[in-house]
C-alpha cells in the first residue's frame, strides 16, 4: 500500500483496494474506498474496453495493481485523467455486458465497495453498449470540457514561443523502468528543467503542455503548439523497447515521416501512437490528405525547420551525453502532426536500458542534456534573434 496524507484523504475520495474475481463467463470488478461516489461507465471497442470515470480520488494502492486480469478483464490501469477526474481502464478479453453495478456501504470495519459484475456478450450488444455510453458521456460533458479551453500565452512577438511536451501523465504512466522508474514522472521534472535553463537566457516565452501528473489527449498537445502560435514544439520522452532491449541505448531525435526511418522508430511510433488507447480516449479520425496547394507548402516548410532543428539538436547532444546509433530518425508520431509548428520527438534515453534508467535519474546526466538542448533551442533561433538585436540600428 502506498501512504496517504491525511489531509488528501479528508479532500478526495481514497480507494484503498482493487481486485478481480471471477472467470471468463462472469467477472467482478471491486474497489474498496472510503466513502461512496458515484461512477459513469462506458466502453470503447477496438480494442474492446471499458471505462469508470469517477470524481478525482486518491489512489492508495500498488502502482503495480492491474498488470494481470482476471477471467473477462485482461488487466486494467488507474490514474488522474484530467483535472477533478479519475479514471479505471479495463482491457476486456472479448465483448462484455455490464449485469449489474452497485455500492456496498461501509459496515463495521469493512470499507465502502463499489462492485462491477462483467457477463460475457456478443459484439453486437457491444457495439450497441458502446454506443449509447458514449452519447451519454459526451452530453454530460459538454459542460466540463476542458479540452475545448483556449489556451492563450502572452505573445511577445520579439521572443520566440517554445512548447515543451512532455509525454504521458496521469492514467498513462508511459515507459516503466528496469528498477521501476517512470517515464511520466522523468520527463515532466526534465522539461520543468529545461523550461528553467531556457527562462534564464529572457530570450523565449516557454510554457508546458502538462506542468502536473495529468493525462493529455495527443491531438490536444498538437492543438496546444497551434493555438499558442509555437515556433517550436519539443515532445519529451523516455520509452521502452520490446527488442533489443539491451541494445537500443541513448538519446534519440525523431521528425514525422510518412515512412519509418527504421524498426525501432516504426515500433516506437506504434507505441507513442497508443497512448490515447491506454487512457481510454476515443480515437479521432485522422484528417484527410491535405489539398489545398498552401497548406500543403506550409506543411513542406514546417517538416524542413523540424528537420533542421534535430540536426542542430543532435550536433549539440553529441559532445554532451551518449547518442544512439543513426541519432536522427524518422516515424509516423501523432503528436508532431501540426502543419504549422516546427516538431521533434526527443528520447532522452532508454528506461527498457538499466545503464540508460541510471542516467535518467541522474541529476549531473540531466543538467548536462538540458544544457545541450538549450544551446540547441540558441543555435536554432540565433539568425531569428541577431535580426532582432539589428532592428534598433536600421
Amino acid at each position: 500500500m502506498l501512504p496517504v496524507a491525511a489531509g488528501a484523504q479528508s479532500q478526495k475520495p481514497v480507494i484503498t483496494g482493487a481486485r478481480v474475481a471471477g472467470d471468463d463467463t462472469r467477472t467482478r470488478f471491486v474497489l474498496d474506498m472510503d466513502r461512496q461516489v458515484t461512477p459513469a461507465i462506458s466502453a470503447l471497442a477496438s480494442p474492446y474496453r471499458l471505462i469508470i470515470d469517477l470524481p478525482e480520488v486518491a489512489f492508495s494502492i500498488a502502482t503495480d495493481s492491474g498488470k494481470t486480469g482476471r477471467g473477462l478483464i485482461a488487466d486494467w490501469r488507474f490514474g488522474l485523467f484530467a483535472v477533478g477526474k479519475s479514471r479505471v481502464v479495463m482491457d476486456l478479453t472479448g465483448p462484455v455486458k455490464v449485469d449489474k453495478t452497485f455500492f456496498l456501504p461501509a459496515v463495521d470495519d469493512q470499507p465502502a465497495r463499489l462492485v462491477v459484475d462483467l457477463v460475457r456478450a456478443s459484439a453486437e450488444d457491444f457495439d450497441e453498449f458502446v454506443e449509447t455510453s458514449r452519447a451519454r458521456q459526451a452530453k454530460s460533458s459538454k459542460t466540463s470540457a476542458p479540452k475545448s479551453d483556449k489556451l492563450t500565452a502572452e505573445k511577445d512577438s520579439d521572443k520566440p514561443l517554445i512548447v515543451l511536451d512532455p509525454g504521458h501523465g496521469g492514467i498513462d504512466s508511459g515507459a516503466t523502468g528496469v528498477d521501476g522508474a517512470l517515464e511520466k514522472a522523468i520527463v515532466l521534472d526534465f522539461a520543468k528543467l529545461l523550461k528553467e535553463k531556457l527562462d534564464e537566457s529572457g530570450l523565449y516565452n516557454v510554457q508546458l503542455t502538462r506542468d502536473d501528473d495529468t493525462f493529455i489527449p495527443l491531438l490536444r498537445r498538437v492543438e496546444i503548439g497551434h493555438e499558442l502560435e509555437a515556433d517550436l514544439f519539443i515532445s519529451i520522452h523516455a520509452d521502452s523497447v520490446r527488442r533489443g532491449q539491451k541494445f537500443a541505448r541513448g538519446a534519440t531525435v525523431y521528425t514525422i515521416s510518412d515512412k519509418a526511418s527504421d524498426q525501432l522508430a516504426e515500433d516506437l511510433a506504434a507505441s507513442e501512437n497508443m497512448s490515447d488507447v491506454i487512457a481510454g480516449v476515443e480515437l479521432a479520425e485522422e484528417p484527410t490528405e491535405v489539398t489545398d496547394i498552401l497548406l500543403d507548402l506550409a506543411r513542406r516548410e514546417t517538416r524542413s525547420f523540424s528537420v533542421y532543428f534535430a540536426r542542430t539538436l543532435v550536433s549539440e547532444l553529441e559532445s554532451a551525453v551518449r547518442l544512439i546509433n543513426n541519432p536522427h530518425r524518422s516515424a509516423g508520431f501523432r503528436v508532431l502532426r501540426a502543419h504549422d509548428v516546427p516538431s521533434v520527438l526527443v528520447e532522452l534515453g532508454y528506461l527498457s536500458n538499466e545503464h540508460d534508467e541510471k542516467l535518467l535519474i541522474s541529476d549531473e546526466w540531466r543538467a548536462r542534456m538540458a544544457n545541450a538542448m538549450a544551446e540547441a533551442v540558441h543555435g536554432f533561433f540565433r539568425p531569428r534573434l541577431a535580426r532582432r538585436q539589428a532592428a534598433p540600428s536600421q
